[in-house]
């Protein structure tokens, strides 16, 4: 991170150079100074857009499947519908809509939510996926 953060402070310091270079030299009568504010801002922006996807993206590699750390679920001791459960919260489904993917009762997804809930010491859905993501249960 640290890098990354020192070769974009780098760059912008030698664009910096580059801009005041040139309006001295050569272009001092022939552009305002709005146009080279104009020309930092829009630069700022692309590094800041590169660099804020750089930080962002996601660290698995494309060819590389991801796989449950099936020690943490023996552990806590989570089925393997109540894993469905996480998987199809994960992807924004209701209670519902879960309940009709997995041809259960509305109920039965409850009981599997508040289930899943007390293994992973969560109060919502929002937490649960979270804590997932952390314990690789969910990619």
């Amino acid at each position: 991170m640290w890098r990354t953060i020192s070769l974009y402070g780098g760059a912008l310091a030698v664009l910096v150079f580059c801009l005041k270079f040139i309006e001295y030299r050569y272009l001092v009568r022939d552009f305002s100074l709005e146009f080279y504010l104009g020309i930092v801002a829009v630069l700022f922006t692309v590094i800041g857009i590169w660099t804020g996807y750089r930080l962002t993206r996601k660290k698995l590699a494309p060819g590389i499947p991801f796989e449950t750390d099936e020690e943490f679920v023996k552990r806590f001791g989570i089925s393997k519908r109540e894993h469905e459960v996480l998987s199809l919260m994960a992807h924004g489904f209701s209670n519902q809509e879960i309940a009709d993917k997995l041809f259960v009762s509305l109920n039965t997804i409850k009981t599997h939510s508040a289930n899943l809930f007390s293994k992973l010491g969560v109060r919502r859905r929002t937490q649960a996926i979270q804590k997932g993501k952390e314990f690789r249960l969910i990619p």
